[in-house]
């Protein structure tokens, strides 16, 4: 049960579902199975020929993970979505629906340190290359653009650096020329939704803020059904030329009799079927499970967020916070257009003292969780220049301009009092020099 004109607190606990026909039960149940029954030969042959949707085999589709998918599309105003086994398999079957061995993309220099590493490294070894470009100039998406050029990448709100990315400028530049925005909104959902703003596909690691308890590992695609991409042929020839691995599907011409969706139904029939990153049904229960107080709580993470800001700014350990709340200019203007009613959980903060000051201010820390993973509804802290992946937060830490002492948080909905006792002694540890 999903009506347009739910807003995102109900279409979180109504998208998608009303209750199971045969049984009658209310919570979505988990359909831990491979395989359907066929009514008969005829139900078969219509389901494989994509003449109507039904399910298959769960590597490709289950009714489970069918309520995510169409909970999330709600959510974002799009036409359908795909789940999948993680951020990282989104990310990357985002790209390969439109990319092939020789074409290109061109991405923001702001994302995650494993989709650059995604983008620089493997992809670079599949034949397709990424040019990266700094989005405080849109007009650098441009410069990079040539006839190859099959997608434009970049994150709402990327982490170090929490500089919200131009939608629209970048949208608007690439949609004339028959190139789509793909967004990763991980960091962002009920805040932005990036369709409204002219992206034509969004991404998510559901691990983070969509699950929210730190349980699953998951992902989705999700198609805005907004992008014509029929009008560019050889923009998009993956899309608008014969698909030797279904059939010889035109994939803009064998699924119009369905709608706009054409995108997906590509991702989800060659490269989800091919690849296999299929997500199990019980982690997107529990990701459902996540999505019901999604509202409630990305507003509790984002204010106790604005309220960690302010402490860290005003403390002598620090030389420097990085959050929107602190930005000025056009970083703020930008912050403020995209993101509504909150900036999200995250907070980045540089310690005077610099490496060892990370160190002592980790070892610290009495509440918070030293982890890796950002989005929990706990609070969780992580010195990137001290960890196992200190190679791809080296990285991430050039982009940015963050130093050694640089300290990411995540911000949980735990009372503000006790998240601030935490840090302050934790910071009376790490000390200024």
């Amino acid at each position: 049960m999903t009506d347009p004109t739910f807003k995102p607190e109900t279409i979180a606990l109504h998208g998608g579902w009303r209750a199971d026909p045969v049984t009658g039960s209310v919570a979505v149940p988990i359909y831990q199975t491979t395989s359907y029954q066929f009514r008969d030969t005829e139900h078969a042959e219509n389901l494989f020929a994509l003449k109507e949707f039904g399910n298959i085999y769960t590597r490709i589709m289950n009714p489970t993970n069918d309520v995510l998918e169409k909970r999330v599309a709600a959510l974002e105003g799009g036409v359908a979505a795909l789940a999948l086994a993680s951020g990282q398999a989104a990310s990357a079957l985002s790209v390969q629906n439109l990319a092939r061995a020789g074409d290109n993309i061109v991405s923001s220099t702001d994302i995650y340190g494993g989709t650059w590493n995604l983008f620089a490294n493997t992809f670079r070894d599949q034949g397709i290359e990424v040019r990266f470009v700094d989005p405080a100039d849109p007009e650098n998406f441009r410069r990079a653009t040539d006839e190859r050029t099959r997608a434009y990448y970049a994150e709402t709100l990327p982490n170090p650096k929490l500089i919200a990315f131009p939608i629209a400028e970048v949208a608007a530049i690439g949609r004339p020329l028959g190139i789509p925005l793909i967004v990763d909104n991980t960091a962002a959902p009920i805040l932005t939704r990036p369709f409204d703003h002219g992206a034509a596909v969004v991404v998510y690691s559901s691990t983070k803020y969509l699950g929210g308890h730190g349980t699953s590992i998951g992902g989705l695609v999700v198609d805005g059904g907004n992008f014509d991409w029929a009008a560019h042929k050889e923009r998009q020839p993956t899309l608008n030329t014969p698909d030797p691995s279904y059939h010889g599907a035109v994939w803009t011409e064998a699924v119009k009799p369905l709608g706009p969706i054409a995108y997906i139904i590509k991702a989800r029939v060659t490269l989800l079927r091919d690849l296999g990153a299929a997500l199990s049904p019980f982690n997107a229960f529990l990701t459902l499970q996540g999505i019901e107080t999604l509202p409630l709580r990305i507003a509790r993470h984002s204010e106790n967020a604005n309220a960690v800001a302010a402490f860290l700014a005003k403390r002598p350990e620090v030389t420097r916070v990085i959050h929107p709340s602190q930005q000025k200019g056009l970083a703020k203007q930008r912050a403020d257009k995209y993101l509504k009613g909150g900036y999200s959980g995250l907070v980045g903060f540089e310690l005077a003292a610099g490496r060892e000051a990370g160190r002592r201010f980790i070892d610290g820390l009495k509440l918070h969780y030293h982890v890796a993973n950002i989005g929990d509804a706990r609070s969780l802290a992580i010195h990137p220049a001290t960890t196992t992946h200190s190679q791809l937060a080296a990285s991430e830490q050039a982009a940015a301009g963050v130093t050694e002492g640089y300290v990411r948080l995540s911000v949980g909905i735990e009372h503000i009092d006790d998240i601030i006792a935490d840090l302050e002694q934790a910071l009376a540890a790490a000390g200024t020099r």
